[in-house]
């Protein structure tokens, strides 16, 4: 008789704790916003462009870390026992992630366009030590302990964001702002080793194949959430595509906004009768979250573009609520996601695939004639990717 439906445990965490974590990460994503903005008013629209494609691959690049997180996060939970064969899983992960990133550096160059290799080979640099990064979150995550995580991700913003705002203040440059983004990221990852308690490595009972699994899904919708940004530097002209990265901040804020609810419910979706009591809550939370952020790009069009990104987009026409449609309908991807990772369900891990097929395929084919048409093609690949996802989950529960 499994006992594992059952109790969730004992140490899920106040709601104060709870609070700080949601605090913690709002801190984090709006630093994050006043990086956007500074790089927008610092930069020509065209080293703006540059910058946030590349902050874009940065994204992607620490997919391997999500993926490192959600297993860790997750096995915690279960059983709390393996925290050396982790962080030897961490590690080796981390030194993949390097190494490929180091490999790929010349292409990414070409494919973005850029004038040097220095700031690919900085986006290198931080790859390993945010990859490593994302033990140490599952660590906590897993452990409920959401108090001291809200200070890690706090002090992430800190050293992360920061020291990419403070290169960018003091450079004037796309290649400052990446090497203050590598120097935090050393910083902060040293920090959290030592917060979680200087663990040591045990090299035994490696949890690899489910971390490839987690990680390729979570690539998925990190692709997903930036795949349009890379793809609209790569086919519109310079200044268009700046203007992209503008609506494509809100897009980030509709995903970022209900982040904190991921965060919290993980670790019970690690216990089956605990996911699905709290499944539809996390859902309806995060869609209420992101209403109110469709409702306002909608009432305020593309008014807010200046407000973002300074009088010299006074004159756009962009429409933003493509923007903010799409970063919801990933929000409520993102919960859709850990469920079915948390049950062991690979199907939609499948549709995850096949929505950035689609995407990938469309807007260099046919559909980069504009930035409506580019952010038209995010939102209904991410609106059909929810409702795709939401099937799975009401079929696995009739299965069930």
């Amino acid at each position: 008789m499994s006992v594992d439906t059952e109790a969730e445990p004992a140490r899920t965490g106040s709601r104060v704790a709870a609070i700080l974590v949601s605090l913690a990460l709002a801190g984090n994503n709006a630093g994050s916003y006043v990086l956007s903005l500074a790089a927008a008013r610092i930069l020509a629209p065209g080293a703006f462009g540059e910058l946030s494609s590349l902050l874009a691959v940065l994204v992607i690049g620490v997919v391997p870390a999500m993926g490192l997180q959600t297993v860790v996060a997750l096995r915690v939970a279960r059983s709390p026992q393996h925290t050396g064969s982790l962080f030897a899983l961490g590690l080796v992960t981390s030194g993949i992630v390097a190494a490929a990133a180091l490999t790929l550096s010349p292409l990414l160059v070409l494919l973005l366009h850029l004038g040097s290799l220095a700031p690919a080979l900085l986006v290198t640099a931080s790859l390993g030590p945010l990859t490593l990064l994302g033990l140490f979150h599952g660590f906590l995550q897993g452990s409920h302990r959401f108090a001291t995580l809200a200070g890690l991700i706090a002090l992430e913003g800190v050293g992360k964001v920061g020291g990419s705002l403070a290169g960018l203040l003091v450079s004037g440059s796309t290649t400052g702002a990446l090497a203050g983004t590598a120097i935090g990221s050393l910083a902060v990852v040293t920090a959290s080793w030592q917060i979680c308690g200087r663990p040591r490595p045990r090299w035994a009972d490696r949890h690899g194949g489910d971390v490839l699994h987690t990680a390729q899904a979570m690539l998925a919708l990190v692709l997903l959430v930036n795949l349009d940004l890379v793809l609209a530097r790569h086919t519109l002209p310079a200044a268009e595509a700046g203007e992209y990265a503008l609506g494509a901040i809100v897009t980030k804020i509709a995903y970022w906004l209900p982040q904190a609810v991921g965060v919290l419910v993980l670790p019970r979706f690690a216990h089956g009768a605990a996911r699905r009591r709290a499944l539809p809550v996390a859902l309806g939370v995060c869609a209420s979250l992101d209403a109110v952020v469709v409702l306002v790009t909608l009432v305020f069009g593309s008014r807010l573009l200046p407000l973002i990104g300074g009088a010299r987009y006074a004159g756009s026409t962009m429409p933003l609520w493509p923007f903010a449609l799409a970063g919801s309908m990933l929000a409520l991807v993102q919960i859709l996601l850990y469920a079915r990772l948390a049950d062991g369900d690979r199907r939609v891990t499948v549709l995850m695939w096949a929505a950035v097929a689609v995407e990938a395929v469309l807007i260099p084919a046919w559909l980069h004639g504009s930035a409506t048409q580019v952010v038209t093609v995010a939102a209904c690949c991410a609106g059909g990717l929810a409702v795709a996802g939401a099937l799975v989950e009401i079929r696995a529960r009739r299965a069930g």
